[in-house]
This record gives C-alpha cells, structure tokens and sequence, in this order.
C-alpha cells in the first residue's frame, strides 16, 4: 500500500483556496437572478471570475510547488457544514497536487472556452444566462476535485450532473436536445446511485468520510467489502466519464451548443471519474481484482469508441467517440495501478488540450457552415478557414500521437505500461490499446479529409433556410483559445515531462512504478510499433477517402460493421433491451400492485366497514316499540341460556 502523506493546515496563498470556487459562484448567481439587466455585461463577468479562479489557482501552485513533496498535502476547513450522530461533516478544502492539478485544467481551459464562447454565442439572446450555467458549471466541477471528504465530493459531483443537464439541453426548442439532456442525466444516476451506496458502506465500516482518516484505515476493511467497494465507485466513475456499459449518453450530449461540448468532453465532467479512482487509489492499492476490473472496462471503451469513431459522418459526434476512446486510455491506465495512477493523469492533461482545441475548431467549422455538422457537405475548407484549418491540424496530430507532440508522450507511455504487465493481460491490454490507436489515426485523418481538403462539396448545396454557404474565418475571440490550445497541444507533453509531472503527483497518487523485465513487447519497440499502426491508419483512411470522390449524401447500402458502428454498436437497444424496457415493466406491475393490491385491499377494507355500517345503522329506526321488542328478543335469549345451563 502506498505510504500515505501527513496533512498539515493551510497557510499562505493556500488558505485562499475558498476563492477558487467562490468566484465563478459568484458569477453564476450575479448572471442567473440579474436578468436581463446584464444582458450586456454578463458575459464579460462569466469570463473574469474564471480567470480570476485560475490566476488564484497558479498563485496556490507556485507557492505549493515551493515546499517540500510530503508538505505539499494541505487542508482547509472552512465552518463545520453539518452533524448528525456521529457523522459531521466540514465544509473542507484538500490542497494538494493531484487537486491542484484539475483546479488549473479546469479554470484554464475552462477560461478559454468561456472566451471562445464570447463570439460563438454572440447572437444567442440567452448568452447572459448561458454564462451563468457555464459558471455554475466550474463551480462544481472545483467543489468536486477540492473537496476534502466523500461528501464534498458528491455535492460536486452532483452540481456538475445539474449543469450538464441545462446545458447540454440548451436548446429547448429541439426535441432532440431535450431528449439528449434526459439521457445524459438518467445514466449519470445509474452511476450516481453507485457512488452513494459505496459511501454509505465506507461510513458504516469506518465510521469516517474524511479522506485522511479512509485512506489511513481502508487496511481494516475485508476483501470483499473492498471489492464491494472498489465497484461502486467505478460506476460512479463509468457514469461520468461515459465508460462502458454507460457510454451511450455522451456522444448525445452533442446537441449542446459546441462550448459545452469542449468543457464537458475535454476538461471537466468526463475526467471526474479517472480523478475519483485517482484520489481513492488507496482503496484499489489493496484490491487487485477491483484494478483488473478498472482495467478491462477501459480497454472494451477504448476499443468501442475507437471503432464506432470510424463510422459516423457528423464531425461532433466523431470527437465524441474520439473522448470515450481516450478516455478508456485514461481508466486502462488508474487500473493499471502505481505503474499508471499518474500516467492517466498525464494523459488526461494532454487530452484536455488537444481535445478542446478540436471541439472547439468543429465549432468554427460549424460557425463558419451555418452550423452544418455533417461532413459530407464540407471539402476544401483548409483555404477559407486558415486558421482553424493549423490548430485544429495540431490537434489531430497531437491526438493521433505524432512523434514529439503532446498525445505521444502520453498516450505511449500507458500503452508501454500495458505491454509490461505479466501474462495474458500485457497482450491484451497492451495489443488492443495499439489496435485502438490505429483505429483513432484512421477516423481522424478521415475527418480532416473530409472536411478540409477534397472537394468543395458545399458548392453544390445550399442551407437549411436556401441560401448558399459562404465559409469565412471566425473572428478573433473564437481564433485566440483555439491557438492557445494548439500551443498546448504541441508542446504540453514535452512540458509536463520535462517539469517531472510524475513526480509532482507522487505525493497524491503514490511514486510511479516502472515495468520491469520485458513484458509482452520490449519497451523499447512499444513507441515504433504505436506510430508504424497509427501511420497505417492514416495510409489506409488516404486510400480509402483520400483518393475517392466523396458522395454528398451517404449511401443508401452499407455493410454490416458499419451499420453496427453506426448504430453505437447497439448499445442503445442493449441498454433499452436490458434496462429501459425491464424497469418499464417493472414499474408497470408495481403500479398494478399499488393500485389493485394495496389500493384494493385498503379501499375493500373501508368499502366494507362503509357498508356494514350503513346495514347496522338501519337497525337504528328511532321507535321505542322496536327498542322494547329488541330488549324483550335479548331477555328471551338469556332466560333461555340461563335455563340451559341449569337443567344440564
């Protein structure tokens, strides 16, 4: 078990930490009650307290990277937030580098999309009300990863499931982003009912949610009860980060405006569950099965999203896929336990800035095509939209894990790790994470084909409202956050290596352990082999899309893995087949119940007092003649059993 790191009280810059999240809470109250009086202002506050959050987060870090690594583990306990017997509970703060290194993703990226969302919505009359649920958003997302105790961490983590559902369902006029939002929102449940039961037993086993005092006596619950546990909050986590089998609401989230795309599927919501099996790794240090599960639900998404990214022609959704698959990488490497906890942690924050740069380069697309999404109607769009066309290129490289740039000093390292494992589980966690990364060279250079180079397919066509498309650049507040990210994009991995990222989050998730021996491909070939299988990917979608004209409308007759592929591998009708439609009945037969059963018998029951009652009350007719005649009938009665009794 990892040694664990002594928690002293924050002092300097650190006791400042409650800003973090105050100040875009702040801003999502000031938005949302103001009304239309900040119409004109609102925006600019939205984007000033997540700024300011980040400026206040890289102040806390620079005094945080100062100290010593077992004093960079820090709390703040802001007012005790309730008691009940024996459980109380702090409103608390958890300062440390794993928590620090969400809040600047976060804020940062965060902030760049709020910018970015400054021209993108520029001609939505609820812009101000939009900034606001984009606070609220980071407000929760800060609580969930600062928080200091399992309670914390669900009141953020339920926050972050409010804001996902008024944004992804923004457009309330489209009965499909309703839908989406409904989705998203009811599966998000599934996995939040499993984070709950999973705190629920740690309080009836430990006595404690507070971090420090789990994580220092988790040695003292039984293997199953770890296990148990260890389940649990990967369901949680599968919810969130839209693993398998609970993949299916993400890519529908796409029905959100582009922004909400970029910071539910790069930076925020969907890493909250590789940041809880991170931070409870205490936990999954003592279950080896609990890791193996971990591990194997990565793989299966990674591989699904990597395959169905192949099939779709809508250019959101196949970044969408593109998220689940990378982060499969991300689970596949926390399940691979002290040798992955940080190289997960590295992936995710090379994926935060090539992703939001993606995202966020569709959005100018779509900015720039009247928001059209499917990328048949696109082609030779590289000329009219220069800039887009180089960040979004550094983007796909970096995803794709071209040498040198920031995907391939992640995602190479994990891929190495998995090779390393002993047995069956190196060749197929390693091989199939390989597979995968050819797939994700092919979808992506597919999508840049089809998008920005070819033929100018839009010219044949026209919008939905009958006028031509004339694609143009997006003005400078969507074309500066997208050239930060690329910068990111090349050079974050180099960066993050070179600073020694995994040395900085040793004090969170416990050193990295290095493979030893030579595992089920020597470490040495692992980065030849994953860039020879990513570069006949890109040969294969060259000489399959490339070098063929493309049909503006998609063909009629496909085959079967791509009717499979896109279809979500029919995880919809699984899903629906084993859950939706067995609930339904369920709840079908127990309002039957209710209604006949419980219903019946209470209202048979009062039915039938009523009517005894009313028979009795007839008895009643108010004559004394009847009286007498009764009182006479009853001595008869008892004379007779008196003389009875007698003369036996």
């Amino acid at each position: 078990m990892t040694e664990l790191p002594e928690v002293l009280p924050a002092t300097g810059t650190a006791s400042l930490a409650w800003l973090l999240f105050a100040l875009p809470a702040f801003g999502a109250l000031v938005l949302l009650i103001a009304g239309r009086r900040a119409n004109r202002w609102g925006h600019l506050l939205g984007v000033a307290t997540v700024a300011g959050a980040f400026v206040v987060g890289l102040l806390i870090f620079f005094d945080t990277l100062a100290l010593d690594p077992d004093q960079r583990t820090r709390e703040l306990s802001l007012f005790q937030w309730f008691a009940v017997g024996g459980l109380n509970v702090d409103f608390g703060l958890r300062i440390d580098p794993l928590s620090l290194t969400f809040v600047l993703l976060i804020t940062g990226v965060g902030a760049l999309i709020h910018l970015y969302s400054v021209g993108y919505m520029a001609s939505d009359p609820g812009r101000r009300r939009f900034f606001g649920q984009l606070n609220l958003f980071v407000t929760a997302m800060l609580l969930l990863v600062l928080g200091n105790n399992f309670v914390m961490l669900y009141l953020g983590w339920e926050g972050v499931g409010l804001a996902s559902y008024l944004l992804i369902g923004w457009y309330q006029d489209r009965p499909s982003a309703a839908t989406a939002a409904k989705k998203a929102f009811l599966m998000n449940r599934i996995g939040d009912v499993g984070l709950a039961i999973a705190i629920f037993l740690l309080w009836t086993n430990l006595g404690t949610l507070q971090y420090t005092q789990v994580f220092a006596r988790v040695g003292e619950l039984s293997g199953g009860v770890l296990l148990a546990i260890g389940l649990l909050l990967l369901l949680g986590a599968c919810g969130k980060s839209g693993q398998f089998p609970l993949q299916a609401w993400l890519p529908d989230a796409m029905e959100g405006p582009t922004p909400v795309s970029a910071l539910i599927h790069a930076a925020t919501m969907v890493t909250a569950g590789v940041y809880l099996i991170a931070r409870t790794h205490a936990i999954y240090d003592l279950s080896v099965q609990g890791r193996l599960i971990v591990a194997i639900i990565g793989t299966i998404t990674l591989l699904i999203g990597a395959v169905i990214g192949c099939a779709y022609d809508d250019i959101k959704k196949v970044l969408a896929y593109s998220t689940v698959s990378q982060i499969g990488y991300m689970f596949l490497a926390v399940g691979l336990g002290p040798a992955g906890y940080a190289l997960g942690i590295f992936h995710l924050l090379t994926h935060g800035f090539f992703k939001a740069g993606l995202f966020l380069g569709a959005g100018s697309v779509m900015h720039a095509m009247h928001d059209e999404v499917d990328m048949r109607r696109f082609g030779g769009l590289a000329r009219y939209l220069p800039v887009t066309f180089v960040t979004f290129g550094l983007g796909y490289l970096a995803l794709i894990g071209f040498p040198f740039l920031s995907g391939y000093y992640s995602k190479d390292r994990i891929i190495e790790a998995a090779f390393a494992q002993e047995g069956w589980q190196g060749w197929v966690f390693g091989g199939l994470a390989t597979l995968a990364a050819g797939l994700t060279a092919f979808y992506m250079t597919r999508l840049v084909l089809m998008t920005f180079f070819g033929e100018r397919r839009w010219k044949q066509l026209q919008t939905a409202d009958g006028q031509d498309y004339h694609p143009h650049e997006s003005p400078a507040v969507m074309t500066i956050p997208m050239i930060v990210l690329a910068l990111g994009s090349i050079g974050a991995g180099a960066v993050l290596s070179a600073v020694g990222l995994v040395d900085w989050l040793a004090p969170s998730v416990g050193e990295l352990v290095e493979p030893e021996g030579v595992g089920a491909v020597p470490h040495a070939a692992v980065p030849w082999l994953v860039v020879a299988i990513s570069a006949l990917g890109v040969l294969i979608a060259w000489l399959t899309v490339g070098r063929h004209r493309v049909p503006v409308e998609r063909p009629a007759h496909v085959s079967l893995p791509v009717r499979a592929a896109r279809r979500d591998l029919y995880a919809n009708a699984i899903n629906e087949t084993l859950i939706a439609r067995p609930g339904i009945w369920l709840t079908r037969a127990l309002v039957y119940f209710d209604n006949r059963g419980v219903d019946g018998l209470v209202n048979g029951l009062a039915a039938g007092l009523g009517g005894s009652s009313g028979r009795l009350r007839r008895l009643q007719t108010g004559f004394v003649r009847s009286y007498a005649l009764s009182m006479l009938g009853g001595s008869v009665l008892v004379i007779g059993a008196l003389l009875a009794v007698v003369l036996t």
